[in-house]
C-alpha cells in the first residue's frame, strides 16, 4: 500500500467527514487562555463551521479518525465493502493538526469521528487518547466533540465523556428494524443502553446533592444523527423516535441528515435522495418541539408527512383555526409563539414593549417578519383581521408562490 503524505490524508479524511451533520458545539462550558495558561477557547469568533445558541460562528476541525471499516453498512460510504480511497490518521498526527490549526486561527475546536478498525474498544481508545493528548499533554481548552462507538466498553464510553465537551452516538435510523435490515452488525440496544451511560454521566456531574463533586462530563451534553429517506420511515415515525430520544436520554440535539445515494449500493436502498427541503421541515418541526411547547402529536400523526409546501408551524394553525385570531396584547408566551411568522426572539420584544404601550400593526411589523403572514392570526389595538381568518383561501394567500428556478 502506498504511504499516504499528511496532506492527502486530511483531504480524504475531512471528505470522508462530511456526511456526519451532529457537530454543532453549542451549550459547552466556557474555557479561555487568557490567564497564559494552556492552549484555546471554547469561545469568540472562529474548515466545519456550527452556530451558537447566541449565533457565534465556531470552526471546527471535522475529521475522521480513519475511513477503514470493518462493519458493511449498506447507507455507508466507508463501508468495507465500499470501493473508496482510504487512508488513516496516528494519534499525534490528529493532535499536531488541530494544534496547529487551532494557533493559526483557523478552527476553535476537533469534532473526531472514526470508522471501527480492529475493535469498538480498540477505535474507541484511539479517539480518546487523541482528546487525553490535547487535554493533558498540550491543555487545550477548545471544544473536542467525539463520536463515541456504541459497542465499545462503558469504561471507555465515560472516559471519553470526561475529556469531550461533548459526545454523540447515532441512533442511525428511525426504526430499530431498518437498522437490523441495513446494518446488520449494529445493535439498537446497544446504540440506546450507550445513549443512558451518557446521560447518567452528565446527571452525575451536575448533581447538586453530592458533596464531593466529580469532574464535569461532557458539559455540552450528547447528541445523535438519523438518516432521512433511507427507508421508508414516514416523518411522524422520524419525529416520534425524536420524542423518544429527547424524552429518554436528555439528547441536546437530533440531527436529520437526507440519504445520499452512493456508488455500487444495495438494491435496497433508494436510487435518488429525498427533496432537501423534507430535511429541513423535520428540523422545523423538531424545532416547534423543543423550544414551542409542542408536542409531536399535534404536528404530525405518525404515519403521516409533513407538508413540504408549507412550514409545520403554519400548516398546525391552518388546521386549528379556532384557536385564533391571537391578542398580541394580552396574550401568554405560550400562546403568542404559536403564531405562525412569531419566533421565540419576537415574542419576547412583544412582551417587553406591550408593558409600555398597547402595540399596534405597526409595532408588530417593526418586531417580526412577514406581516402579511402574521395579519389572519393576530388582533391588535388598530386590527382585527375579522373573517380573513376563516377564508377559505387562506392558505393560497400567505404561502410562499412558487418560484422558477434559473441556471444563471
Amino acid at each position: 500500500m502506498a504511504v499516504l503524505d499528511l496532506k492527502r490524508k486530511l483531504a480524504i479524511l475531512s471528505d470522508a467527514a462530511k456526511y456526519d451533520a451532529s457537530c454543532a458545539s453549542s451549550g459547552s462550558s466556557k474555557r479561555n487562555s487568557l490567564d497564559g495558561k494552556g492552549v484555546g477557547s471554547t469561545e469568540g469568533m472562529g474548515i466545519c463551521h456550527a452556530y451558537a445558541p447566541d449565533g457565534r460562528c465556531i470552526s471546527l476541525l471535522k475529521i475522521l479518525l480513519t475511513n477503514f471499516c470493518v462493519y458493511d453498512c449498506a447507507y455507508c460510504v466507508n463501508r468495507v465493502s465500499s470501493n473508496t480511497p482510504r487512508a488513516r490518521f496516528a494519534v499525534d498526527e490528529v493532535v499536531d493538526l488541530t494544534l496547529g490549526f487551532y494557533k493559526r486561527n483557523y478552527i476553535e475546536g476537533l469534532f473526531l469521528s472514526s470508522g471501527i478498525i480492529r475493535s469498538p474498544d480498540y477505535t474507541m481508545e484511539q479517539l480518546v487518547l487523541v482528546a487525553k493528548t490535547l487535554r493533558e499533554v498540550h491543555d487545550f481548552r477548545g471544544y473536542i466533540h467525539l463520536k463515541v462507538i456504541p459497542e465499545a466498553s462503558p469504561a471507555l464510553v465515560n472516559e471519553a465523556g470526561l475529556y469531550a465537551d461533548r459526545v454523540s452516538i447515532n441512533i442511525e435510523l428511525p426504526k430499530d428494524e431498518s437498522l437490523e435490515r441495513f446494518a446488520p452488525e449494529k445493535d439498537a440496544t446497544g446504540i440506546k443502553k450507550a445513549m443512558g451511560a451518557v446521560r447518567l454521566g452528565v446527571e452525575a456531574a451536575k448533581d447538586k446533592a453530592i458533596k464531593a463533586r466529580p469532574p464535569k462530563f461532557a458539559p455540552a451534553g450528547q447528541s445523535t444523527q438519523m438518516i432521512v429517506g433511507a427507508d421508508a420511515a414516514t416523518d411522524g415515525e422520524i419525529l416520534k423516535r425524536s420524542e423518544t430520544l429527547y424524552g429518554a436520554y436528555r439528547l441536546r440535539r437530533v440531527y436529520y441528515s437526507a440519504f445520499s445515494p452512493i456508488p455500487d449500493s444495495t438494491a435496497k436502498l433508494p436510487v435518488m435522495r429525498p427533496p432537501l427541503v423534507r430535511e429541513h421541515r423535520l428540523y422545523q418541526a423538531d424545532w416547534l418541539m423543543r423550544f414551542y411547547g409542542f408536542e409531536r402529536a399535534e404536528i404530525i400523526g405518525e404515519g403521516e408527512d409533513l407538508d413540504l409546501a408549507i412550514d409545520p408551524k403554519l400548516a398546525w394553525a391552518l388546521k386549528n383555526r379556532g384557536e385564533f385570531p391571537v391578542d398580541v396584547n394580552v396574550a401568554d408566551r405560550e400562546r403568542l409563539l404559536r403564531v405562525p411568522g412569531l419566533g421565540v426572539k419576537a415574542v419576547d420584544r412583544l412582551i417587553d414593549v406591550r408593558r409600555f404601550k398597547q402595540l399596534t400593526l405597526e409595532d408588530v411589523r417593526r418586531l417580526s417578519r412577514g406581516l402579511e403572514k402574521l395579519k389572519p392570526f393576530i388582533v391588535t389595538a388598530d386590527w382585527r383581521p375579522g373573517a380573513l381568518t376563516d377564508r377559505a383561501d387562506l392558505r393560497e394567500r400567505i404561502a410562499p408562490p412558487p418560484e422558477q428556478l434559473s441556471l444563471f
